[in-house]
């Protein structure tokens, strides 16, 4: 009991913290996850355990291929070329940013889609002399709600997929239709949101549609060498099952590629590396692999059947709702990683004994997509529920940009609310009727 309450107020003082800002919360992190090794709660090796270094990896190869296809102007050019496409009017920009975040997010994934369109975000803001924030803050909730609809597009349905056996077809074929229906509802919420408070005048958006995109880009040569090996990179997250090499192996061995053939400096390429954020995301996974060792993870996950009495309805509502309000307060990858085997050890084995009449497919479904869309949607509740949204806070801020807890987190929670919502409706519509 000591260390259930130790470990627990070690989770809340991190989180006030990094809430508060009254610290970097890469320290805060770092702090809390040495706390959680310091009092006991965690040994050494259970603290090494807790942290997911194929997602760190996964990070770190983006990191290094972005930074090195960033040199060669490409961003700017895609930069100009979209801004002249809506003719520089800010709302309408930040609807196509939006939508093909989501787009990229669900072929790619989303932290890296983040990685590739922030830095365009934030150029196109400089030019037309606006704030980014409201754009940076929608791509990071549409990289998650886009990011939803495939296996590979977050990290939550990587774990989703390794306990439920479901191939990339069937994140296809069952996730695609809500999250189109996502992306309408986040198009909707934009236009509440932005719409007035995004204003360019006329003389930057003339401005705009005089600049040449092609002078934007520097060397050919490395270009083409780098954007081929980033193609390689992506068509191996694609067909990483048949290849048998885990996304993290593809990300690594393309930087490295990278590197070498474009003739980069690597130590200034890695001078550019978000490791502030790689270090954030190692201290999170111990803090809340404390929580999982004193069992608070695994109590929510029995609460739930209890409340829910084993009905298929219920406790798939509940898998969603309780995934989406988590998942928003702590980071989704780790919450995840804990509640997947107990939904497919316990819950799936339990309630099939129940409705022995009822197909084990549906309710296997019933169960994994509304853990999948709960964690993957209810990230966008605040700023540290999803890496993407992390991430995009940790360019954003480098680039002269801050984004607060509480400024992603007012807009963030209604995005989560209005989504998760639909996704209730979805799956009861497709699954329990």
């Amino acid at each position: 009991m000591l260390k259930f309450l130790i470990a627990v107020s070690i989770f809340l003082f991190s989180y006030l913290a990094i809430a508060t800002e009254k610290l970097p919360s890469s320290m805060v992190v770092v702090l809390g996850s040495t706390l959680m090794i310091a009092t006991g709660v965690l040994s050494s090796e259970e603290a090494l355990a807790a942290i997911d270094f194929e997602i760190l990896a996964l990070l770190l190869g983006m990191m290094i291929m972005v930074a090195v296809i960033a040199e060669t102007g490409i961003f700017e050019w895609i930069a100009i070329k979209i801004a002249q496409l809506v003719k520089g009017f800010p709302f309408p920009l930040l609807i196509v940013l939006s939508l093909m975040t989501a787009f990229l997010s669900a072929f790619l994934d989303n932290v890296t889609t983040i990685m590739v369109l922030t830095p365009i975000t934030i150029l196109l803001a400089k030019q037309l002399d606006i704030t980014p924030v409201p754009f940076v803050i929608s791509q990071a909730i549409a990289s998650n709600i886009g990011g939803a609809s495939t296996l590979i597009g977050d990290p939550p349905n990587l774990i989703v997929a390794a306990y439920s056996g479901y191939t990339f077809n069937d994140f296809l074929f069952n996730l695609v239709p809500i999250s189109i229906m996502n992306m309408v509802v986040f198009c909707l919420i934009s236009w509440l949101f932005f719409r007035k408070r995004l204003k360019v005048t006329r003389y930057r958006r003339a401005q705009l549609m005089d600049m040449d995109p092609t002078r934007a880009i520097g060397k050919f040569v490395a270009l083409k060498r780098s954007l081929s090996i980033f193609s390689l990179v992506l068509l191996s997250f694609l067909l990483h099952r048949v290849l048998n090499l885990s996304p993290a192996v593809s990300s690594l061995l393309g930087a490295a590629f990278m590197v070498i053939v474009t003739g980069k400096n690597p130590e200034k390429i890695l001078h550019k590396v978000e490791w502030n954020t790689i270090l954030f995301f190692a201290g999170l996974f111990v803090l809340v692999g404390g929580l999982n060792k004193v069992g608070l993870l695994k109590m929510i996950g029995e609460f739930v059947l209890v409340i829910t009495g084993g009905s298929l309805a219920l406790t798939s509502m509940m898998v969603l709702w309780v995934s989406s309000i988590v998942s928003s307060l702590l980071d989704n990858i780790p919450f995840t990683a804990t509640i997947a085997p107990m939904i497919k050890n316990s819950v799936i084995p339990e309630i099939s004994h129940i409705y022995g009449d009822i197909p084990l497919s549906v309710i296997k479904g019933a169960m994994w997509w509304a853990l999948s869309l709960g964690a993957c949607l209810g990230g966008n509740g605040t700023l540290i529920g999803a890496s993407a949204n992390i991430l995009a806070s940790d360019i954003s801020k480098k680039s002269g940009y801050k984004i607060s807890f509480m400024e992603f987190t007012k807009y963030g929670i209604v995005f989560s609310i209005a989504t998760t919502a639909v996704s209730a409706f979805y799956i009861w519509a497709r699954y329990l009727v």
